[in-house]
C-alpha cells in the first residue's frame, strides 16, 4: 500500500481537527462510576470519534496518508477533561473526608457521654441493691434495706391476722350475747345462708366451749370467775345466761351437720369436688369427720349394689365343685363369684381413690375406712360362704379353696399397693399398706389358729392314703394260710398295722359326721361302690395285693400338693414342722403299710422256696423292680424336695433324716434279705440238680455212643436251663448294682457247688471230655450275665482249668502244678479223682510236688 501524499494528509488533518474540536468528548464523573464502565470500550469510543467518516466508510478510491492529529486532539481534550474531573473528585473527597472526621469526633463524644451515664446508672443500681440487702453502707446492719422491708411485710401480715382474730373474737362475743340474751343465733344463721359453713361450724364449736365453761351445769347462778385473758386471771361478775345456751348451740350444730351432709351428698351426685372438699373440711370438727366419712362409705353404690349379691347362695358350676374335691385333678382355682367380687373390688378401689383424694383433705383416713369396709363386709362375707361350702364337701376341697382364695386376694392387695391409689403412680403410703396387710391377715387368721391348718392337711392326707390302700390292706390281712404261690403269699402278711389302718378307715366311713360327697369320693378312690361300707363284704383280688408304681406316684403327688400348699399358707417358721408331720404320714403309709408289707410277703414266699422238692417259684422277683423304683422315688422326694425345706430348723432336719434313714434301712434290709433268700433257694435247687449226676456220666463205657459225648450231661443241661430262667427273671426285676451283685453271688455259688460236685466223681479220660463240656457251658452261661465289676475277672475260668486236669498228660500236669502256687493242694484233690491216678506217671507228679 502506498503512502498518502503530503497535501492529502494536511487536508485530512485539518478536517479531523475541525471535527474533533467541534465534537470534543463529553463525559462526567458519573460515566466512570457506572457499573458498566470498561476502559477498553472508553478508548475505542474516543478513537472512533476521531476517525474521519471517509476512512470509516468503504474502501478509498485513492491512497490517503494517515493523519494522527485528530486522534491527538481528541485524546488531549479527553485528558484535559479527565484532569478536571480528577481535581473535582479530589475536592469532593476532601470535603467528604472532613465530614467523616467531624462525624467520628461527634460519635466519640456521644459514646463517652453515654458511657458515663451507664456507669452512673450501674453505680446507682449497686447502691440500691446494697441498701436493700443491708450489706453496703458503713452503718448498714440488720435494720437496713431488704431486711427492713421483709420485717415490715411480716409485721403487716401479723397485724392483719390480729385484726382478723379481733374481728372473729368480736363476732364470737356478739354471737354469745345473742344466744345467752335472746336465745337465737341469727348472726350464725346469716353466715350459714351466705355459704360460710366452714366459718359457721368453727364459731359454733367455740360457742359450745364457752357455754360449757360459763354454764357447765346449766343452773341459775352468778359465775364470779370469768375467763382468762392474756394468761392473767381477773375477777368478773358474769350474769348467768337466761337461755339454755348449750342446748341451743348443740341443736344448731346438729342442724348444721345435717345440712353439711346433705350438701356433701348433693355435691357428690353432680359431682362437685370443690364443694365436697369444703363440706369435708367443715365436718372435720364434728367427731373428727366420722359422720362425713361414714356417710360417704355407706352411700357408695358398690355396697348398695353388692349387698343383695353377696348374700346370694352359691350355685356355681357343679363341675367346679367336683374338680375341687378330686385329688387326681389339678385344683380349679378360685370360686367364680368370689373371683368376680375381688375383680370388681380392684377396679372400684382404684377408681374411687382418685375421687377420695379430690374430695377430702384427709383422704388417707377416708381411704382406710373405705378399704376396711370392703374387706370386712363384702369380701369376708363371700369368702366365708365359699369356704363353708367347700368344707361341706371334703377336707381337700376346703384346703384347695383356702389356698386359691388366699392367693387371689393376696394378689389383689399387692396390686393395690403397687398401684398407689391416692398416691398413683407412686406406691401407697405406709398407713394404707399396713391397713391392706392387716385386712388380708384378718380375713384368714381364723383358719390358721394354733395347729388347725396342719391338722386339716394331715387329716386330708390320711383319708386319701387310707382310701387308696384299703383293698391292699384288706387283702394282706384276710388270708393267712401258708402260701404255695407268690400271690398267695402276699395274703399271709396280715400285719397289725395294716389291719388297724383298715379298721380305722372303715370306722371313719361309718361316721355320720363325714360329708356325703367326701364319703363318695373316698369310696371311689378305694375302688368301692357307695353301698360297700362293710369290710367283710369287700371282695379283693390278687391284683389288689400287688404293688403299683402308679399308686406310689399318686401318694407322692398328694404329698407334694400338701407341702406346696403349706409353703404358701403357713408361716415360714412353721414349714419344717409341717413338712415333718406330712412326711411321717408318708413314711407310715408308703413305707410301713405299703412297701414293708409287700417286702415281708415276698420274704416269706422266698423263704418257703428253700426246701421245696420242686424248682423254686421266683414269681416274687418281678415285684422287687416296683419296690426298688418306689424306694428310689421315696428317697429322691425326701432328699431333694423335703429336707431342704427343713434347713432353717436343724433339730427337725436331723429328726427327719433319722426317721427317713431308719425307714429306708429297714426296707433295704428286707429287700436284701429277699435277695439272699432267693439266692439260697436258687443254689439249693442247683445243688439238687447236680445231685442227679450219674456216676457213668464221667466214666462212660468204652463202647458208649460217641454222639452222647457231643453235648453236656443232663444234669448240666438242667442246671443251665434253670439258671438262664433265674437270670432272665432277676434281670427283669433288678437293675444297676442290685442286679450285678445278685448275679455275681449266684456265679460264685455256682462255682463252689460245681467244684465240690466234681470231687464226688471218678473221671476217666473220656469222662474228662464230658467234664470240659459241662464246665465250658457253665462259664458261657455266667459270662452272658451283666455282673459288671462285682464279679472279679476270670472268676469262672477256674472251672475250665479244673476240667483240663482230667484230660492232660503227666508232664502237662507237672507244669500245671508248678504254676499253681498255693492252690496246689486243691488241684491235687481234683487230680486224685482221675481214673488213672494210680498210674506211675500221675503218682510221680503227685509225690513230686
Amino acid at each position: 500500500m502506498s503512502r498518502p501524499s503530503a497535501d492529502s494528509a494536511s487536508v485530512l488533518a485539518h478536517t479531523a481537527s475541525k471535527t474533533a474540536a467541534s465534537r470534543g468528548p463529553v463525559f462526567t464523573l458519573d460515566t466512570f462510576s457506572s457499573k458498566d464502565f470498561i476502559v477498553k470500550d472508553f478508548i475505542e469510543a474516543l478513537s472512533d470519534s476521531a476517525v474521519p467518516a471517509s476512512r470509516k466508510s468503504g474502501p478509498s478510491t485513492g491512497h490517503q496518508a494517515f493523519d494522527p492529529k485528530p486522534l491527538i486532539r481528541t485524546f488531549e481534550h479527553a485528558l484535559s477533561r479527565l484532569n478536571n474531573l480528577s481535581e473535582e473528585l479530589e475536592e469532593r473527597e476532601n470535603e467528604l473526608s472532613g465530614a467523616v472526621r467531624r462525624a467520628e469526633a461527634q460519635h466519640n463524644q456521644n459514646v463517652e457521654s453515654l458511657g458515663r451515664k451507664l456507669d452512673q446508672a450501674i453505680d446507682g443500681f449497686q447502691r440500691l441493691d446494697t441498701s436493700l440487702n443491708g450489706g453496703g453502707g458503713d452503718d448498714g446492719g440488720p435494720d437496713t434495706g431488704g431486711n427492713v422491708a421483709v420485717r415490715i411485710g411480716e409485721r403487716l401480715e401479723e397485724l392483719d391476722r390480729q385484726r382478723l382474730r379481733a374481728q372473729d373474737a368480736k363476732f364470737l362475743i356478739q354471737c354469745w350475747q345473742e344466744v345467752s340474751e335472746k336465745g337465737d343465733l341469727n348472726s350464725l344463721e346469716d353466715i350459714k345462708r351466705s355459704g360460710g359453713s366452714i366459718r359457721c361450724a368453727h364459731i359454733a364449736r367455740q360457742l359450745l366451749k364457752i357455754s360449757a365453761r360459763l354454764d357447765p351445769e346449766g343452773t341459775q347462778h352468778i359465775n364470779g370467775n370469768g375467763g382468762v385473758s392474756n394468761g392473767l386471771k381477773r375477777r368478773q361478775t358474769v350474769q348467768q345466761p337466761r337461755f339454755p345456751t348449750r342446748e341451743i348451740v348443740e341443736r344448731f350444730l346438729e342442724n348444721l351437720e345435717q345440712d353439711l351432709l346433705k350438701q356433701f351428698d348433693e355435691f357428690y351426685r353432680r359431682p362437685n369436688y370443690e364443694g365436697m372438699r369444703d363440706c369435708a373440711i367443715a365436718l372435720r370438727d364434728f367427731n373428727e369427720g366420722a359422720s362425713i366419712m361414714r356417710t360417704y362409705v355407706n352411700q357408695h353404690s358398690f355396697f348398695i349394689d353388692r349387698s343383695q349379691l353377696i348374700a346370694e347362695e352359691l350355685t356355681g358350676d357343679g363341675e367346679y365343685w367336683d374338680r375341687l374335691q378330686d385329688p387326681d385333678i389339678e385344683p380349679p382355682g378360685i370360686e367364680s363369684s368370689l373371683q368376680s367380687l375381688v375383680d370388681e373390688v380392684r377396679i372400684v378401689v382404684q377408681e374411687e381413690s382418685a375421687t377420695i383424694k379430690r374430695a377430702f383433705p384427709y383422704y388417707d383416713e377416708v381411704l382406710i375406712i373405705f378399704v376396711q369396709r370392703i374387706f370386712q363386709q363384702s369380701i369376708q362375707q363371700r369368702l366365708e360362704m365359699v369356704l363353708d361350702k367347700a368344707n361341706e364337701l371334703s377336707s381337700l376341697a376346703f384346703l384347695r379353696s383356702l389356698q386359691a382364695s388366699r392367693s387371689y386376694i393376696t394378689a389383689l392387695v399387692d396390686e393395690l399397693k403397687s398401684h398407689g391409689l391416692t398416691e398413683h403412680p407412686e406406691p401407697v403410703t405406709s398407713q394404707v399398706a399396713a391397713t391392706l396387710d392387716q385386712q388380708l391377715e384378718d380375713l384368714f387368721v381364723p383358719y390358721f389358729v394354733g395347729s388347725s391348718y396342719i391338722e386339716r392337711e394331715k387329716k386330708n392326707l390320711e383319708e386319701l392314703y387310707s382310701s387308696l390302700l384299703l383293698k391292699f390292706t384288706i387283702y394282706h390281712s384276710r388270708r393267712r394260710k401258708m402260701p404255695t404261690t407268690y400271690f398267695a403269699s402276699l395274703a399271709q402278711r396280715g400285719k397289725e398295722l395294716a389291719a388297724s389302718a383298715r379298721d380305722a378307715y372303715m370306722d371313719r366311713l361309718d361316721n355320720t359326721d363325714l360329708p356325703a360327697t367326701q364319703k363318695a369320693m373316698l369310696l371311689r378312690i378305694a375302688g368301692l361302690k357307695e353301698d360297700h361300707t362293710d369290710k367283710k363284704d369287700i371282695d379283693v383280688t390278687e391284683e389288689d395285693g400287688k404293688l403299683s408304681l402308679s399308686t406310689a406316684k399318686r401318694m407322692l403327688k398328694w404329698l407334694a400338693e400338701g407341702v406346696g400348699r403349706g409353703l404358701e399358707l403357713s408361716p415360714g417358721n412353721e414349714t419344717p414342722k409341717d413338712v415333718q408331720n406330712l412326711l411321717n404320714l408318708l413314711l407310715t403309709h408308703m413305707g410301713e403299710i405299703y412297701l414293708e408289707t409287700a417286702l415281708d410277703a415276698a420274704s416269706d414266699h422266698a423263704a418257703a422256696q428253700e426246701t421245696l422238692k420242686t424248682p423254686p417259684d421266683l414269681t416274687h422277683l418281678p415285684s422287687l423292680h416296683t419296690i426298688t423304683t418306689i424306694l428310689h422315688l421315696l428317697q429322691q422326694t425326701t432328699g431333694t424336695i423335703l429336707l431342704p425345706l427343713c434347713t432353717p430348723n436343724l433339730t427337725i432336719r436331723r429328726e427327719i433324716e433319722k426317721a427317713t434313714s431308719s425307714t429306708m434301712s429297714t426296707l433295704e434290709s428286707k429287700l436284701s434279705n429277699i435277695l439272699n433268700l432267693t439266692l439260697t433257694a436258687t443254689l439249693n435247687w442247683v445243688s439238687k440238680c447236680l445231685a442227679q449226676q450219674k456216676k457213668t456220666d464221667f466214666r462212660p463205657k468204652d463202647d458208649a455212643d460217641l454222639t452222647l459225648l457231643a453235648s453236656e450231661t443232663p444234669a448240666c443241661q438242667q442246671v443251665t436251663q434253670f439258671l438262664a430262667r433265674v437270670a432272665a427273671q432277676s434281670t427283669a426285676a433288678l437293675s444297676g448294682r442290685n442286679l450285678s451283685l445278685f448275679l455275681a453271688e449266684l456265679a460264685r455259688g455256682l462255682r463252689a457247688l460245681v467244684l465240690a460236685h466234681l470231687l464226688k466223681f471218678s473221671v476217666s479220660l473220656t469222662g474228662g471230655l464230658m467234664v470240659s463240656k459241662d464246665m465250658n457251658r457253665y462259664v458261657e452261661v455266667v459270662r452272658a450275665w451283666p455282673t459288671g465289676e462285682d464279679l472279679e475277672p476270670g472268676a469262672m475260668d477256674v472251672l475250665s482249668g479244673v476240667a483240663n486236669l482230667f484230660v492232660i498228660g503227666p508232664e502237662a500236669l507237672k507244669e500245671r502244678l508248678r504254676g499253681a502256687g498255693q492252690d496246689v493242694q486243691e488241684l491235687k484233690a481234683f487230680i486224685s479223682r482221675r481214673e488213672d491216678v494210680g498210674s506211675v506217671g500221675v503218682q510221680s507228679v503227685l509225690t513230686g510236688m
